[in-house]
């Protein structure tokens, strides 16, 4: 069985455990990370050089890096249409992936931790407030990429999709400004909290 060694709070993991039921996949999962701790012992840092969480450990293979192990899950227990075999679909698919870690995470990252994990009295608020403007520019170049699709790689969902849902939970959750409407990504937000996977592992408060 899979093994996943990561606090079920982190975004990272999230991700993963929602991937695993929409597969079907069974895993066990050890709290490491956060008020946990452990991701810097020595025993963890001989799977994970990193001390970061997710590690996944699949027999005698041990992979870490977020959307990789989400790429090697899809890659080991598919084919699944999460992870398209068509050439030019697995490249929507991953571009997506690759803007979430890119471009949206440097963003909702600190957002995040400004206003969940930092007390009010020692929040940078000229920082927070440039944070909101780019979160806002950035969900709305999601609202105009899903104009003509139900998800971001076209009619079915993928990682893409499952990389970058799991942020707009958390942005639709914050008290942050979010600008005019956004209809596209809001029907597209809609589609994924139907989803169990996504009631049962994104849809978990903020903490």
């Amino acid at each position: 069985m899979l093994k996943i060694l990561g606090r079920r709070t982190s975004a990272n993991v999230q991700k993963l455990l929602w991937q695993l039921v929409e597969m079907g996949i069974p895993f066990e999962r050890e709290d490491y990370g956060g008020e946990y701790g452990g991701n810097k012992s020595e025993d963890f840092l001989r799977l994970n050089p990193n001390g970061v969480v997710p590690t996944l450990i699949d027999g005698d293979a041990v992979i870490w890096e977020s959307n990789t192990i989400l790429r090697y899950v899809a890659n080991r227990y598919g084919p699944t249409p999460l992870y398209p075999a068509d050439a030019a679909a697995r490249a929507d698919c991953e571009r997506w992936m690759d803007w979430q870690l890119g471009t949206l995470n440097l963003t909702m990252t600190p957002l995040y931790i400004a206003l969940i994990r930092t007390p009010a009295e020692k929040r940078d608020m000229a920082a927070l407030e440039r944070l909101e403007d780019k979160a806002e520019e950035l969900f709305a170049l999601l609202d105009r990429a899903l104009a003509d699709r139900d998800y971001l790689g076209g009619h079915t969902l993928t990682l893409g999709d499952i990389a970058n849902g799991m942020f707009a939970y958390r942005w639709y959750e914050l008290p942050v400004r979010r600008g005019g409407p956004k209809p596209n990504l809001k029907r597209w937000y809609d589609r994924l909290t139907g989803r169990p996977g996504f009631q049962q592992h994104i849809m978990i408060g903020l903490s």
